[in-house]
């Protein structure tokens, strides 16, 4: 007898009775448009009625509503669902040991450091080995044309 109630409930052409005007009986597939159309024309119904946070097709009376979510059925399925899933991910935790190994490291920075020139890093220099101290200025710039002596932006703040 249960298997046949949870069929007729799946059944998208069974009957559904609208909670706007109860004499409007409408088939389940077009429930959710209809929903959305009779709030439109019933704005005064659909201030008193409050949506079920488990399933939008629910609306009940605003007075009803902490009854109905404590004895909801979707309330059940989600509940279930996500203790299937908190289940599931705790199996997968345990079975799966990670075999992971940081692979062996070669670079020594410290040495590194040594054996390279000790001449720091500047923007626009050209350093070009020659007794470790010869910098020379490099420019991109056609023949003709300068790089600005100042920022923009740092005459904006002087200005203000």
């Amino acid at each position: 007898m249960e298997v046949e109630e949870e069929f007729d409930i799946l059944d998208p052409e069974r009957l559904v009775q609208c909670p706007y005007d109860k004499h409007h009986r409408i088939r389940a597939r077009r429930f959710p448009y209809h929903l959305v159309k009779c709030r439109k024309s019933y704005p005064q119904v659909a201030e008193e009625l409050s949506t079920c946070p488990f399933n939008a097709r629910h609306l009940v009376p605003q007075a009803d509503l902490r009854d109905h979510i404590s004895n909801c059925n979707d309330k059940r399925f989600i509940e279930e669902e996500i203790a299937s899933e908190a289940n599931d991910f705790q199996r997968r935790q345990m079975n799966s040991v990670s075999t992971w190994q940081a692979p062996p490291c070669d670079e020594d920075w410290d040495t590194e450091s040594l054996e390279h020139s000790t001449s720091p890093f500047v923007q626009g220099m050209a350093d070009y080995g020659i007794n470790g101290t010869t910098l020379e200025r490099k420019s991109y710039l056609p023949p003709g044309l300068r790089a600005p002596k100042s920022s923009p932006y740092a005459m904006a703040r002087k200005a203000s």
